[in-house]
Formats: structure tokens, C-alpha cells, sequence
């Protein structure tokens, strides 16, 4: 990419042909070329969105990347088809990340073009079948392709999804492959446009009932026809034009006179006649977020104000800086009297978040101080509402976003701060599909570029984030103690394993969780119990023959889930009916193992049976409102406990939460990743700190089978520097990061010796250059099936000090060597730079 010809709306006369460089959304490197027509050259622009065509028949969506006069070389340059905005909606500082991070995490800029742009922005195409008029061979057709050619005929086309119900098969397009070699149909593209703006269809009084003598008399007259009157009435409830006549310009929804069930035929009636009138009005998907109560920036405590001052101070020598402060120390209003100083300064400010289970609340407060002037950008919202926000920024509607990791690629130009909260969390790295970004180090890049300044928050942070931090790449600042001296929750542990000796359980419950939870319950006081694994059951298994029942397509167990009687696969997403007998033997014992946080669910309410009891994972909040109505329910008191995965520890704050119960530590201890450790402290240090705020102090119960662990020691005592020093003396030793960067690379066949052949010679390829000891593997992960395709994985150690653009380039080359050979025709292969 030359930047230097970037941004330029070009200047050529009419004479010089002018060709576009675009990036197209397909996993193809480099970007195509294509001319510009005579009627758009004095108007293209970088960043414009186009419509081109890609191969034989598909058209798709591109982004100009830059504009220049040099025909391509290698193929003739088709026409651009049509331009699709007046002004640029990617800018040029947009087009250089997608580029930074196309070649830094190893994929196409045209895969990071695809994921940042939200599909609304992007057109679809839709391929349609027409009968061909000329086609005169009946002959040819057999019975079924006769029936669909009379078809084609009553329509004037149809999509493929349309011929196959028509045609009840799944697959048509064998079908239509034979009819286009008869030369019986027509195969064409049909171009829409995805976004499509909320329209309300509005009405009013005509402008000549403004006048309160005309309107008097309108309403007269009507009393001979008192349908007709109501309503007028009925319009004049909602918007009091006798009292301010102005009001009537902004008119009110129709729909609000369909709800208060005036005839419809009269109101067709006051349209016809011109008494009243209709119009459309393009508004804002958000106006409804909007309806907030003002609130002042909050007054910091000393400590906040401390930690407030420090920060600032770092920011005048450090461009990113490390924020440490316990849970409940009231990080997030720090991070509002810094927002509202950006944005007082005429910059822009980015709030990131890992996932949507955080934004909730959040977002009321911050909504409260800042208003209108925020946005709101995650994966829950409509293609439609994204857009919107892009446009936002785009408009400088939005000046502060609060976002998910794909918020990084908005539109900004004039970033001042980037607030990267629970910068430890997992989720901000994306594993699939390409790019295999992590939005806080792309976030650290976009600062560097854009000259902001970055904050890294956390009561956990990253083993990466401190280290940076301990050797003054970062900035550091601390805050210790919680917001209104509450005290951190006094934590215990329970030995399951000798608990169950002692017959001092009840199913898997130890009767000291269950004793202090009712005790907790008969306070009126809330309840979490923690559990990182949804469903039922994690698996079924015979109790004749022991034979658990797996997943077709995945070398893992189905997960029971009882609320729809199925077995699902987290994995690829197969799901059956649940079984009555043992599909190996027969038998009909069938036994559920293990506890997900639906069974958990249903044992509590065994235990208390009066009380409300209610789950937060995947299954319950799918959707944007029912996450926010269970919110909405715990807040209010509504619910007595609550039972969740990982999603209850993610930065939630429940007034009357006084007991965190934790089923079972031990799964996340001991999963076998260099990471766990660090996991495991973080998971459960985050979900100990919701107990106890408002000025009590909260109680933590976890149940272990070996509460001798230092890691457990370690939360205990909220011992974050020792779980560090622990961690980075093993990561030195086995060169981990932060002291190599890691990259995995998958690879997949449906046929195991394929897969493990290919993965043997790609090890071996590499190995020549880069060494035994940088090169791991090939080795086969914990789940060794998946999808139908069978993984072999290697590990590949760069340390710091390598040429790492070199490495990578040699690695890329070595990958598609593999790829193109005829003897690994159809082996799947994912790099996965920085992997998890």
C-alpha cells in the first residue's frame, strides 16, 4: 500500500483513465484493480465503498485503497459497476490498521476488511434464476427440471433458496448446474443494499388547523361525524396543538392512533379529504436509549482522586498505562472524569469491553453523565444499529463509544483515549473466523498511530500487561483499597473430598454451602453460585456398558441440556433428541454426570423450594433484552440466587449480593495450558469480588478436592504479586511469553493420515530454518476431532529478540507451499499469531 497516494481525491483530467485499487471481503492476498468510469472520476475518493464485480458472477462490496493511473499487468481491469457514497465511510487511518493487521496476525487484508466492516455496510448478492426465452429444446429436460422450467416461467426469477422448496430438495444446485448446460435458464446477480434506515410513519393536522379558530371549527363540524371526531381527539390527547399549535409539525406515530383503536376508515377518510396528513421520518434506532435521567460526573473518594492525578502524570511520559485496582475500588469513575476530560478537549474516546455481560451496567451510568454523545457497539445489536453507529462516528454524532473487540475498526480520526477494562480477559481475542486479532494489543497500536493515550484496567491483570508494566514499558498506578473502605470478602474453603467421607454432603453440595446459603436466604440477602459450564450434564453414560454418548462430528461427550430434552455439541453445534435407551446396548440406564449450571439450577430449588432462583449462561440471555431483563431482575431483589457461568464474574455489581459460593475450583486449576494458574486467579478473584459492596463485608465459599494449593492460598490472600512471581520465573524458564510470542498453526483433513502427514512435513519445512527448539509438535489437542476434520497443531516459540516480520514471512511461505501441494490437496491450515 502507498499511503502517500492515499486520501486524494483525484485530481486527473477526463482524458487519463483512472484505475481503483480495492480491498474485496474474500481470504485472497493483495487487492484488485479495477477502472473508473468517465462519470465518477472527478468524484473517487479512498475509503469509498464500490460495487465490483469478482469472478464470473458474484459481486460484491469493496473499499477503495488507493487511486492511480496504472493499468494492471497481468489482466484487464474491469469497471468499477457503481459507487455507493458521497463521502468516504472507511478513512485513510482505517485502511492503514487493516493492512498493519492483516500482516501482523498472518491473513488477508480482504478477511480484516470483512469482519470490520458491519454487514449492513456491506451489499449482498443474491443469484436468481430466470427461464431462458430462447431456450426451444424441451426435449432435453427430464421431468423434474420440466417442472421447475414451467416454474421459472410464473415468476419473473427466483433465488435458489426459493427453487429448492419448490423443487423439495436440499441441494438444487445440480440441478440448475444442468440447466445451464442446456442453456434453459438464466443465471444473474441481484445487488441490494443490507442497511436500511428505521422509518416511522408519522401523522398531523394540516398546517391550516395550526390556527386555534380553524381548528375549533374543524372539531364543530365533526361532531356530525363522531368517528371522525375521535380521531381528532384521539390526535390532539397525543400532541396539543390548542395549546402549542407548534407541536403539530413533529405529528405522532400512527401507530399510537391504531393502539387507542380509533376506526381506521375514518382516519383513511381525514388523510383523503386533507384534514390530516401523512409522513415518513428517518429516526435513530437509539432514540430509545436515550430517555435517561441526567446524572453529575461522580465525586472521587481520595484514593480514585490519587489514582485519578497518577494517571495523568504517567500519560505525560507513558502512552499506556497500567491501572491495578482491587474489585470494588470504583475504577469506573476514574474512568469517567477522564472520558468527560477528553471529550471537553474535542477528541474522541473508545471504552472497551470484553463481552456484553458487562455492558449493561455500565452503560446506564455512563449514559447518564455523558448522553447523547455516547455510542453503544456490540455483537447483540442489529446489523442495522451497527450501522448506524458507524455512521455516528463517522458524523461526529458519536464522540464515545462503548464497545466490544470489534469496535476497534469504527471510523475514528481524532482518538484521545482508548479504556481497555478487564484488559486480562480472554475475550478480547477472536479465534475464529480471520483476523485472529486481540483487541487490546490492536488497540495499543491504534493509539500509537493516532497519538491517544491508553488505559489498561484490571483487579487481574495479564501476566503481560505487569510485566510491561515492571519494566516501565507501561505506566503503572494502584489502587488498593475499595470504595467506601468496604473490605474485601473473607474467602474459605471447603474440602469436598473429606466432606464426602464424613457423609457431610447432599449430591455434590457440601452442607456448609448449603447451611450458609439458607442462612443467607433467610436474611433476605442475595446469592451467587458460580459454575463455568453450562447445560445439565456434560454427559450421559450407560450404566451397563459405560459407554458415553459422543458427538458424531467431535471427539467430545453432548452435553445434556433438560430445558428442550436435547444433546448438544459445543463444539460444531449437533444437537439430538435425548435418547431412553443406551444406543449401544440397549439399556435403558442412562445416567447424567457431572453438574452444568442447568442441573444446579434444579437441585437448588429442591433445597429451597421458595426460593427464586435464576440462571445467567448462554442459554438464558441469547438475546440483548433477556440479559437485561434478568439484570433488571436481580437488581430489584427479585431473585434470591443466582447461578452462572463465567458471565457472573464479569464486573457486575449487585447491591445485596453478600455470598459467592463456587461449585467447583478444581476444572480450572487443572486444565492443561501454561495459562491456568493465571485463569484460574483471575476467574475466581473476579467472581470472590462480587460479594460484599455498600459497605459489607462479603463471604466466599469454594469447594475444592485439595485445598493445599498455592494458587488457592494465593486468592485467599489476594496475593496477585505472588501468583506473578510464580508465573513469569516458569514462563522465562520454558520460554513463554512475555518472553517469546507464540504462533500456532492448525491443520485439518477429514482423513487423520492426510492430516498428520501434511503437519509432519509443514514441521519439518519449518524446522530447517527456525530450529528444533523454536518449533513444537506436531502434536494432536485435547479434542483431536472436530467438525469431521482431525487437528494436528504446531507450536512455534519466536523469542523477542528474532527478526519477527522475517519469521513470519518465512512461515507464511512454508504454509502455502503446503497448501499448493497436490499431496495435501483438500488439509485445512489456521495461524493463529499471539494464540490464546
Amino acid at each position: 500500500m502507498q499511503s502517500s497516494e492515499n486520501n486524494q481525491t483525484s485530481s486527473y483530467t477526463e482524458e487519463i483513465t483512472l484505475f481503483a485499487d480495492v480491498i474485496v471481503p474474500v481470504a485472497v492476498p493483495n487487492t484488485f484493480t479495477y477502472r473508473v468510469p468517465r462519470e465518477y472520476a472527478a468524484s473517487i475518493t479512498t475509503g469509498l465503498r464500490v460495487i465490483v464485480q469478482f469472478g464470473k458472477t458474484k459481486v460484491v462490496t469493496a473499499v477503495i485503497a488507493r487511486i492511480h493511473n496504472k493499468p494492471p499487468e497481468k489482466y484487464h481491469a474491469k469497471y468499477i459497476l457503481e459507487v455507493l457514497d458521497d463521502a468516504p465511510l472507511v478513512n485513510t487511518k482505517q485502511i492503514e490498521l487493516f493492512y498493519w493487521v492483516a500482516d501482523y496476525y498472518m491473513c488477508t487484508v480482504g478477511e480484516v476488511m470483512n469482519i470490520a466492516l458491519p454487514s449492513g455496510l456491506k451489499i449482498s448478492s443474491l443469484s436468481k434464476v430466470q427461464f431462458n426465452p430462447e431456450f426451444d429444446k424441451p426435449e432435453l429436460l427430464t421431468e423434474r427440471e420440466g417442472e421447475i422450467i414451467e416454474e421459472l416461467k410464473k415468476h419473473q426469477s427466483l433465488n435458489y433458496d426459493e427453487l429448492a422448496r419448490f423443487a423439495e430438495v436440499k441441494n438444487v444446485y445440480h440441478i440448475i448446474k444442468s440447466l445451464i448446460q442446456k442453456k434453459a435458464i438464466i443465471v444473474f446477480e441481484e445487488v441490494r443494499e443490507k442497511y436500511s434506515p428505521k422509518i416511522l410513519k408519522k401523522i398531523r393536522l394540516n398546517a391550516f388547523y395550526e390556527d386555534t379558530n380553524y381548528l375549533t371549527a374543524l372539531i364543530g363540524e365533526l361532531e356530525k361525524t363522531p368517528k371522525q371526531l375521535d380521531v381528532i381527539l384521539n390526535y390532539l390527547k397525543y400532541v396539543p396543538v390548542l395549546r402549542t399549535p407548534s407541536l403539530n409539525k413533529k405529528g405522532l406515530e400512527k401507530s399510537a392512533l391504531t393502539k387507542a383503536k380509533v376506526s381506521e376508515s375514518s382516519l383513511n377518510t381525514l388523510l383523503k379529504n386533507g384534514i390530516l396528513e401523512q409522513f415518513e421520518v428517518i429516526v435513530s434506532r437509539f432514540e430509545e436509549d436515550l430517555d435517561f435521567v441526567e446524572a453529575p460526573t461522580p465525586i472521587l473518594s481520595s484514593a480514585q482522586e490519587s489514582a485519578f492525578t497518577e494517571i495523568m502524570q504517567s500519560f505525560q511520559e507513558k502512552d499506556t498505562t497500567l491501572l491495578h485496582g482491587i474489585t470494588g475500588s470504583g475504577k469506573t469513575e476514574v474512568y469517567i472524569k477522564l472520558i468527560e476530560q477528553v471529550l471537553e478537549s474535542g477528541s474522541q474516546v473508545l471504552y472497551l469491553l470484553p463481552e456484553i455481560a458487562l455492558t449493561t451496567q455500565i452503560v446506564v451510568r455512563l449514559r447518564k453523565v455523558f448522553g447523547d454523545k455516547m455510542g453503544i457497539y456490540h455483537s447483540r445489536f442489529s446489523d442495522n444499529e451497527r450501522v448506524e453507529v458507524w455512521k455516528g462516528v463517522v458524523s461526529g454524532k458519536f464522540q464515545f463509544i462503548v464497545g466490544v473487540r470489534s469496535a476497534v475498526f469504527l471510523p475514528f480520526d481524532n482518538l484521545g483515549l482508548i479504556i481497555v477494562d478487564e484488559e486480562h480477559e480472554t475475550s478480547y481475542k477472536q479465534f475464529d473466523p480471520a483476523p485472529r486479532y486481540h483487541a487490546r494489543d490492536v488497540a495499543v497500536v491504534i493509539a500509537h498511530r493516532q497519538k491517544a493515550k491508553v488505559l489498561l484496567g484490571s483487579a487481574t491483570p495479564s501476566i503481560e500487561s505487569f510485566y510491561n508494566a515492571k519494566i516501565a514499558r507501561y505506566g503503572f498506578v494502584e489502587m488498593k483499597e475499595r470504595f467506601g473502605n468496604t473490605q474485601l470478602p473473607d474467602i474459605e474453603l471447603i474440602d469436598i473430598k473429606t466432606a464426602r467421607k464424613q457423609k457431610l454432603t447432599k449430591g455434590d453440595f457440601s452442607n456448609m454451602m448449603l447451611d450458609t446459603m439458607g442462612l443467607n436466604f433467610e436474611k433476605k440477602q442475595q446469592t451467587i453460585l458460580f459454575q463455568n459450564r453450562r447445560g445439565y450434564s456434560p454427559y450421559i453414560q450407560c450404566e451397563d456398558c459405560d459407554t458415553i454418548v459422543a458427538c458424531p462430528n467431535c471427539d467430545v461427550s453432548l452435553t445434556y441440556h433438560y430445558s428442550n430434552q436435547e444433546l448438544r455439541c459445543h463444539y460444531c453445534g449437533h444437537h439430538e433428541p435425548m435418547s431412553k435407551t443406551c444406543q449401544a446396548c440397549g439399556s435403558a440406564k442412562l445416567k447424567t454426570r457431572g453438574y452444568g449450571t442447568e442441573k444446579l439450577e434444579e437441585e437448588l430449588q429442591l433445597f429451597f423450594p421458595t426460593a427464586n432462583i435464576a440462571r445467567m449462561d448462554l442459554d438464558t440471555t441469547r438475546t440483548k433484552t433477556a440479559f437485561q431483563t434478568l439484570i433488571n431482575e436481580v437488581e430489584s431483589g427479585e431473585v434470591d440466587i443466582l447461578v452462572g457461568t463465567q458471565m457472573v464474574s464479569k464486573g457486575l455489581d449487585f447491591e445485596k449480593v453478600s455470598l459467592v459460593c463456587v461449585f467447583d475450583a478444581d476444572r480450572m486449576i487443572h486444565f492443561p495450558d501454561f495459562r491456568s494458574s493465571e485463569r484460574a486467579f483471575q476467574m475466581l478473584t473476579q467472581v470472590a469480588g462480587r460479594a460484599g459492596r455498600r459497605g459489607t463485608q462479603g463471604k466466599v465459599l469454594i469447594q475444592t478436592n485439595n485445598p493445599t494449593q498455592k494458587i488457592l492460598k494465593q486468592i485467599i490472600e489476594n496475593d496477585y504479586e505472588g501468583l506473578y512471581q510464580d508465573e513469569i520465573k516458569e514462563r522465562e524458564d520454558f520460554q513463554y511469553p512475555p518472553f517469546t510470542r507464540i504462533i500456532k498453526i492448525t491443520l485439518k483433513h477429514i482423513d487423520q493420515p492426510n492430516a498428520e502427514k501434511a503437519a509432519k512435513a509443514l514441521a519439518l519445512q519449518l524446522t530447517e530454518k527456525l530450529g528444533k527448539q523454536r518449533v513444537l509438535g506436531p502434536e494432536k489437542p485435547l479434542v483431536e476431532r472436530v467438525r469431521n476434520q482431525y487437528l494436528f497443531e504446531i507450536l512455534i516459540k519466536l523469542e523477542k529478540a528474532i527478526n519477527l516480520k522475517g519469521a513470519k514471512t518465512f512461515i507464511a511461505e512454508q504454509v502455502q507451499n503446503i497448501e499448493l501441494s497436490k499431496d495435501f490437496k483438500g488439509v485445512g491450515i489456521v495461524v493463529d499469531v499471539d494464540c490464546g
